[in-house]
């Protein structure tokens, strides 16, 4: 098959992947040459009884639990149409900021449902690009014949809605997940109108050996990341350090002096690694790279006069910098000491909060014999699912079928499913007193609803939200 763009975009219940649900998937395909293939997906998703929404998400996106039950269909029957007929081979998913975001997602819903949960997006061809740092390069090295945005403060800002705004695209109704489809696949369009080089360039560069071939040979080289200052359209010269423990690279910002950190111990730079909001110490110039996310990177022979005053690029300064770091012998070792201990430090705090099955997507990849069976699993119907025993290798899909059911198939529930279904959600949501789901959840509520410049529809959004809060609070017994 030919190699076609599948732009994607959900529309979600929370912003935490591990604890909260999509809620619509919209898709359009089009060629590479941006021509649209076929009719748009348009995917509403039912929210089981053992999740509670966050509000504030429910009031940016208008879908309430009333109306994804009504409307919608499981997360079975969704990854079913998915898997048909969204991710076909040689498909390449993009949309804005879905690499971070939407991704992930993906990743947690098809891990639930019994599918890998990374297949998706590299076998048969596949592969994944996101339009948000195609948006930010252009801004920085070629912005010519498009209109940028600012935030009121004065501020760039690379919002969807304001670039689509300024440069005359339709985009009716921001954060519907279809509009923001058809508006992504409209500023694709303009970019590529624009400067067609470059918009080629950075869709070869989806190809994580082509980054990594650009990294890792020592060379400084150009790094567009939100993760950058604003003040230099988050774009910066990086040079590689060394490996990431996990997988891609560690890199230095370029544009700051490494001397104070020479000196430091490992455990030293781990410290000022950390990102703490009301930092009033430096932090560690040093960011993490992942080959397969896409980063947009770029040989500084991109760099013109102009995008060099435009980055505020300094290349004495630039190369100052390179050789003091070329010049220490043991920096990098510290470097790649202090990722491990923050390593070490993060898979504590996530194993002492996250501890329910379906927050353990990270714990390990499924192996062949259990793929199988969790084929089986997917082709089973809810009655089937009682007397199904697969006796998998993996304890997590084990943990997980019983809760896959009762998701999917509640009214296949036999007496003794109902029963234990209803402790796993009096346990999930009603453990933690004050910190527990549904406290968070009520108390926002009342938050929001004391809040004087609520809309009429906001309001009714968050009426509906309590009477569906209330209608699945377990019962329990006094």
């Amino acid at each position: 098959m030919a190699a076609s763009l599948l732009f994607y975009d959900l529309e979600t219940s929370g912003l935490n992947p591990r604890e909260q649900r999509i809620m619509q998937f919209a898709g359009q395909r089009t060629t590479l040459e941006l021509e649209p293939i076929g009719d748009p997906f348009n995917i509403i998703i039912k929210l089981s009884d053992d999740v509670f929404p966050d509000p504030d998400a429910v009031l940016v996106t208008g879908i309430t639990p009333q109306l994804a039950n009504k409307e919608g269909v499981t997360e079975a029957e969704f990854l079913k149409i998915f898997h048909a007929h969204i991710a076909t081979p040689d498909t390449i998913f993009v949309g804005y900021n879905t690499i971070r975001f939407d991704d992930e997602f993906m990743r947690y819903t098809n891990y639930r449902n019994f599918y890998d949960p990374y297949e998706w997006h590299w076998q048969d061809g596949r592969s994944r690009w996101d339009l948000l740092d195609v948006v930010r390069v252009t801004r920085a090295l070629r912005p010519d014949g498009i209109k940028w945005p600012f935030s009121s403060d004065g501020k760039a800002t690379n919002r969807l809605e304001l670039l689509t705004s300024l440069n005359g695209l339709d985009h009716d109704n921001a954060h519907d997940a279809l509009n923001d489809v058809l508006a992504t696949i409209s500023v694709a369009r303009l970019i590529r109108g624009k400067q067609p080089k470059l918009f080629d360039y950075l869709l070869e560069m989806r190809d994580k050996k082509r980054v990594e071939q650009l990294v890792v040979a020592g060379e400084p080289f150009l790094y567009t990341s939100g993760k950058y200052s604003g003040d230099y359209e988050k774009t910066t010269v990086a040079v590689y350090l060394c490996e990431n423990p996990r997988t891609g690279a560690l890199v230095y910002n370029l544009r700051e002096d490494p001397t104070p950190w020479l000196s430091k111990t490992p455990e030293q730079l781990a410290e000022a690694w950390k990102w703490k909001r009301d930092a009033t110490e430096p932090r560690l110039p040093v960011k993490t790279m992942q080959f397969n996310r896409c980063p947009a990177v770029a040989p500084l022979t991109v760099l013109d006069d102009g995008s060099k005053e435009r980055l505020k690029l300094d290349m004495d300064v630039i190369q100052k910098n390179l050789a003091i770091i070329k010049g220490d012998a043991t920096f990098c070792d510290k470097v790649q000491r202090a990722a491990e201990i923050l390593n070490k430090q993060q898979q504590t705090s996530f194993l002492a909060n996250e501890q329910l099955v379906d927050a353990q997507l990270y714990d390990g990849f499924f192996n062949s014999q259990d793929k199988t069976k969790m084929s089986a699993v997917r082709s089973a119907d809810g009655e089937e699912l009682t007397t199904f025993a697969p006796d998998f290798k993996d304890e997590r899909l084990n943990a997980l079928l019983p809760l896959y059911k009762a998701r999917n198939y509640s009214k296949d529930l036999t007496d003794d499913e109902r029963v234990e279904w209803e402790k796993y959600r009096t346990t999930k949501l009603m453990t933690g007193g004050e910190s527990s789901h549904a406290a968070r959840f009520f108390k926002r509520l009342g938050d929001l609803a004391n809040e004087k410049r609520l809309t009429e529809s906001e309001r009714f959004l968050l009426e509906e939200l309590q009477l569906y809060g209330q209608s699945i609070m377990p019962d329990i017994e006094e």
